[in-house]
């Protein structure tokens, strides 16, 4: 059984349309990831699934408990993260702690077990007397989460909690949240990048606010349509815009280089001509497999002008 359920959840701010008809289940013991670009929806899906904001229609459910009719049920069960830090910056890392554990009763006893806990888990014990406001970033996402846990929730909600932190820090947190999940917690992660995407059991492609595929990494990597090829050629605008006026190609630049998608039926060979009368030469593009964010590309394109001969989004 889902221990969370968005159920045909459609949220409006004024004439803008935030969310879609948008349906999740998460489950205990599990890591469900959301992807999608600034604005897809994420966070208005998160705040309402906390019960911060009010929406249109549908219906959210933890452990069984309707979110608008039964949140003080619903509270001790669930940990919120928001993606900008709302700590407090003047307070030190044990202050905010004992602040939180106060909001939801726990006594001096109980703190100071739970703060043993969260110290080692999170390795903040040697900066328990700093100031929130003078943490690293990652250091800051670490005291967010452990925050979050004070009071042992069954359910996490993190927006996007890695945004901006280190490389190193980032795979320390999804170390923690790993760990959460083995415990038995269910995780929903909001998260702008696809190699964290990879980390999680389950992920939910979403773009501007509606759910484009849902399936496990592995599952989401075998729904892309088509051939994929790179090349390191450093493109001008220009060229890359030429590049995508040849027909039933399309282009997108990957840092410092670019992925090139063909249908199935044809390779880049058939597009030699086209590609040298723009200043790219075939020899210099090579076959690439199909990673998690060239399938999200490809599903963004429903949206935009994507033309691959693919298979309706399902």
């Amino acid at each position: 059984m889902s221990i969370i359920e968005v159920s045909h959840l459609t949220k409006t701010y004024g004439s803008l349309q935030a969310v879609k008809d948008f349906s999740l289940n998460a489950h205990s013991g599990e890591i469900l990831a959301l992807v999608g670009p600034d604005g897809a929806g994420k966070t208005s899906i998160f705040r309402a699934t906390c019960g911060l904001i009010s929406y249109d229609s549908g219906d959210i459910k933890i452990a069984g408990y309707n979110v608008l009719k039964d949140f003080e049920k619903i509270k001790p069960l669930l940990g919120y993260m928001p993606q900008t830090f709302s700590l407090y910056p003047d307070l030190s890392v044990e202050e905010n702690l004992y602040f939180y554990a106060g909001l939801f009763g726990l006594n001096r006893r109980q703190f100071n077990e739970k703060e043993k806990l969260l110290y080692e888990f999170s390795g903040l014990g040697p900066f328990h007397k700093r100031r929130a406001g003078a943490l690293s970033g990652g250091m800051k996402q670490k005291l967010a989460l452990s925050c979050a846990l004070i009071h042992e929730p069954k359910v996490l909600v993190l927006d996007e909690p890695t945004t901006g932190v280190d490389p190193l820090s980032r795979m320390q947190f999804w170390s923690i949240l790993r760990n959460l999940r083995d415990g038995g917690s269910a995780l929903v992660v909001s998260t702008p990048y696809m190699d964290e995407v990879a980390l999680a059991d389950r992920a939910i492609f979403i773009h501007k606010g509606r759910k484009l595929a849902e399936g496990t990494p592995g599952e989401l990597e075998q729904k892309f349509v088509g051939k994929v090829y790179r090349t390191d050629v450093n493109l001008t605008p220009k060229q890359l815009e030429q590049l995508n006026e040849i027909k039933d190609i399309v282009s997108r630049r990957f840092g410092s280089s670019v992925h090139i998608y063909t249908p199935e039926s044809r390779s880049i060979e058939d597009y030699a001509d086209d590609l040298r009368s723009i200043g790219i030469e075939p020899n210099r593009i090579e076959p690439l497999l199909a990673g998690l964010e060239d399938t999200f590309i490809q599903f963004m394109g429903k949206y935009e002008k994507w033309d691959m001969q693919s298979k309706p989004i399902s």
